[in-house]
């Protein structure tokens, strides 16, 4: 789920005094992403940024760590952030949100599931849930693919097998990176094996696999994890910039665009301006109900400037 980026590696001196100089809120002709090292932030934010951009708005992207942009966030230093995830960041959130620092303006992607998946022939051949994988143990040869150690969702499978929860009391978590698991989960679909991994979406797995997300059981917590993803501003954003806000406010991704951007970004080596024009190009009704009457900084209907620019 990551990338290396040059500005993760930025000291945090140098992030206070690039903050310190950026433009004031208050004419607003550049609006500052906060971006994670993640692939569906990534893209996503990179649609938002041209079609904002398209709305006579000049945008910046940086690369940061979460905590970093949800701190530039609360001191007016950054202004958009498409990527917060709930409940993993809720603790982190909340509280701005209760000192009236930042916003949830939406939640641009709903329902977002994780947790142990399985190859669809997997699944029509009975393993529907975390207790039927216990029945076909020898299957699976007593082994769940994980990612990386320290993770959440390997701390629950952990825990279940630890406590002997829905019957996995007698196997083994294999962690690795997530590219690995990826890996030796294409291996093994590729010749109809049976494997158990951790999936979520969204992500490029959804288009590359034929998957099966299990249903949980006993609430081990290790399957039919929803999650949402919040779009989070400074507080004082809906006041200051009314015509972004009220885009924002209305830019939900359905998983399923999502999970193509991350295969295009992520899989394909796609550059994320490319797939971000050529999304826009393709699915001008979407972006149409996105900028519902929505005006650029001119005055104009921002859906007419988003046509002439983008169609064909």
């Amino acid at each position: 789920m990551s990338y290396t980026t040059k500005s993760l590696s930025l000291t945090a001196g140098f992030l206070l005094s690039a903050f310190a100089a950026a433009p004031a809120m208050a004419e607003l002709d550049e609006l500052r992403f906060g971006v994670p090292p993640w692939p569906g932030v990534t893209v996503k934010s990179e649609v938002a940024a041209q079609l904002l951009e398209t709305m006579g708005y000049k945008t910046r992207q940086q690369d940061l760590a979460v905590s970093i942009i949800l701190g530039g966030l609360s001191r007016n230093d950054l202004d958009i952030y498409l990527g917060g995830w709930y409940p993993v960041q809720t603790d982190m959130i909340e509280p701005l949100v209760a000192d009236g620092k930042v916003e949830k303006v939406v939640s641009n992607i709903k329902g977002a599931n994780s947790g142990l998946v399985v190859p669809q022939y997997v699944y029509d051949a009975g393993v529907t849930t975390v207790a039927e994988l216990a029945e076909h143990r020898d299957q699976f040869g007593g082994e769940i693919q994980g990612i990386e150690a320290g993770t959440g969702i390997n701390e629950a499978i952990l825990n279940a097998i630890d406590n002997d929860i829905a019957g996995l009391g007698d196997w083994q978590l294999s962690e690795s990176s997530t590219s690995a698991m990826l890996a030796q989960a294409e291996q093994k679909i590729a010749d109809e094996e049976w494997v158990t991994f951790v999936g979520w979406e969204p992500h490029w797995m959804n288009v590359s696999f034929d998957l099966a997300y299990l249903a949980d059981s006993d609430d081990a917590g290790v399957a039919s994890i929803e999650s949402t993803v919040w779009t989070v501003t400074p507080a004082s954003l809906s006041e200051e910039a009314p015509e972004v806000h009220r885009f924002l406010s209305q830019y939900v991704i359905d998983i399923e665009d999502q999970n193509d951007w991350v295969h295009e970004y992520s899989y394909e080596e796609r550059a994320a301006d490319d797939v971000a024009q050529e999304w826009i190009s393709n699915n001008l009704d979407t972006v149409a109900q996105w900028l519902d009457g929505v005006k650029t900084r001119d005055g104009e209907l921002a859906i007419d400037q988003v046509r002439a620019q983008f169609g064909s």
